[in-house]
C-alpha cells in the first residue's frame, strides 16, 4: 500500500513538473538592444561627451594657472602673484563644483531613463508571461545556469519595439510590478532575488 502511494505521489509530482513553463530575460541586453534603449544610450553619450569637453577645458585653464605660479611665481610682483593665485583658486573651486554637478546630473539622467525603460520591459515580460502561460519568468542575473532555449529576451525586445512607445509610457500599466522593475533599475533586488546586473549591481544605459 505504501509502495502504491509512493508511486502515485511521484506520478503527480512528475505531472506538476511537466506543466511548469519557465523562461528568463536578460534585462541589461534588452535595455541595450531595444529601440528606446539605443536612442537613450546615444543621447547619453552625446551629453557625456559635451560635459567631458567642458570639464577638460576648465581643467586645462586650472592647470595652466598652476604651472604659471610654479614656474614664474618667484619672478612675479607680489600683487601680480596674488592675483594669479586668487584666479587659480577660483577656477579650481569652479571646476570642482562643475565636476560634481555634472556627475550628479549624468547619474540622475541615467537612473531616470534606465528606470523608465526597465519598467516598460517589466510590463512586456508580464504580458508575455500571462499570454503564453509561463509559470515564472526569471532575470538572467539571478541564475547560475539555464538552457538558452528558455531565453525570451529577443521576444521581449521585439514586442516592446513593436509598441513604438516613448520610454516610461507603459509604466502606469506596470503598477502591479513596479517593485520588481524598480529593483532592476536601482540595483535593489526584489525580495529574494539578486540585482539585474550581478557585476555592477544594476542595469544602466551608460554601459
Amino acid at each position: 500500500m505504501v509502495g502504491v502511494l509512493t508511486l502515485a505521489a511521484l506520478a503527480l509530482a512528475g505531472i506538476a513538473h511537466a506543466e511548469e513553463k519557465l523562461a528568463f530575460v536578460d534585462i541589461q541586453r534588452a535595455l541595450n538592444d531595444c529601440r528606446n534603449g539605443k536612442t537613450a544610450k546615444a543621447e547619453f553619450k552625446v551629453r557625456l561627451q559635451r560635459v567631458q569637453s567642458q570639464l577638460q577645458q576648465e581643467q586645462g585653464e586650472v592647470q595652466s594657472l598652476k604651472d604659471q605660479i610654479e614656474k614664474k611665481g618667484s619672478l612675479m610682483q607680489p600683487d601680480q602673484r596674488s592675483n594669479v593665485e586668487n584666479e587659480y583658486a577660483k577656477k579650481l573651486r569652479d571646476f570642482q563644483a562643475d565636476y560634481k554637478t555634472s556627475s550628479d546630473e549624468l547619474q540622475e539622467r541615467d537612473k531616470e531613463m534606465t528606470g523608465a525603460i526597465v519598467r516598460d520591459l517589466a510590463t512586456v515580460v508580464r504580458q508575455i508571461g500571462q499570454r503564453e502561460g509561463y509559470t515564472m519568468v526569471m532575470e538572467k542575473g539571478g541564475l547560475l545556469w539555464a538552457n538558452a532555449s528558455i531565453d525570451i529576451t529577443d521576444q521581449v525586445i521585439r514586442a516592446y519595439d513593436a509598441m513604438n512607445v516613448r520610454p516610461g509610457a507603459l509604466g502606469a500599466e506596470a503598477a502591479g510590478g513596479a517593485g520588481r522593475a524598480e529593483g532592476f533599475a536601482s540595483g535593489r533586488a526584489p525580495r529574494g532575488e539578486p540585482p539585474a546586473d550581478a557585476e555592477s549591481g544594476r542595469s544602466t544605459i551608460s554601459k
